[in-house]
């Protein structure tokens, strides 16, 4: 049961005293029908409605990461927006999107996964172009997700897990070749350029980088 209502936006509505049966038959019911975002973090639900340049900037950053890995020769596996989600942590969260990098061959194949026993994705990316009152990096702590990248339209930050507990970096631990202002600038250049013209240049930068080292 709902106990309070603690705040609501345009697009944001964050609910107190809400059990965990609550959330999870909430997460069943939107599982189709809805682009509403999800997270719990005991007992808090905060339910937000992406706008859309929420849209396009997860969604780039997403490519920055596939075309990355297609260059290194990596394989990946991308969960996009899955829930993540622990009940003896009482915590969930449905980030914009998600990958094994890493952890790939663990997960290869997979359609349902436990993280009380999965190891859960390597990178995660956040784009919060919406104040949000709940701190979500402290649910992807808890959860384990080594590096998110979080982006609110104009900065990008990236933390990667240090003995449980986020660290800013300049640079990506999961895909080392991207410094944050590499990400930044490619972002930026969407202003200028096409996003297939762009991603080819990003595909070069990267060949180039490569050949460099």
């Amino acid at each position: 049961m709902v106990t309070e209502v603690l705040s609501k936006s345009n697009n944001v509505t964050r609910l107190e005293g809400v059990r965990w049966e609550t959330y999870q038959a909430l997460l069943w019911d939107l599982a189709e029908s809805s682009h509403q975002k999800l997270t719990f973090n005991q007992g808090i639900l905060e339910i937000m409605t992406p706008l859309p340049e929420h849209e396009i900037n997860k969604s780039f950053l997403g490519c920055l990461v596939r075309v990355t890995t297609e260059v290194l020769g990596l394989e990946i596996a991308s969960l996009g927006s899955t829930t993540l989600s622990r009940k003896d942590l009482q915590k969930g969260i449905e980030p914009d999107e998600c990958f094994y990098i890493q952890n790939e061959p663990l997960v290869r194949g997979k359609f349902s996964f436990d993280f009380t026993m999965d190891p859960p994705p390597d990178l995660a990316i956040e784009v919060d172009i919406t104040s949000t009152s709940l701190n979500r990096l402290t649910v992807y702590e808890a959860l384990g997700v080594k590096e998110i990248w979080r982006f609110d339209g104009k900065h990008l930050v990236i933390y990667c897990l240090e003995k449980g507990v986020y660290e800013i970096r300049e640079n990506s631990q999961v895909l080392s070749i991207l410094s944050k202002q590499i990400i930044l600038d490619f972002l930026n250049k969407r202003r200028e350029i096409g996003e297939n013209a762009l991603l080819r240049e990003f595909r070069q930068h990267l060949q180039r980088t490569l050949h460099n080292q």
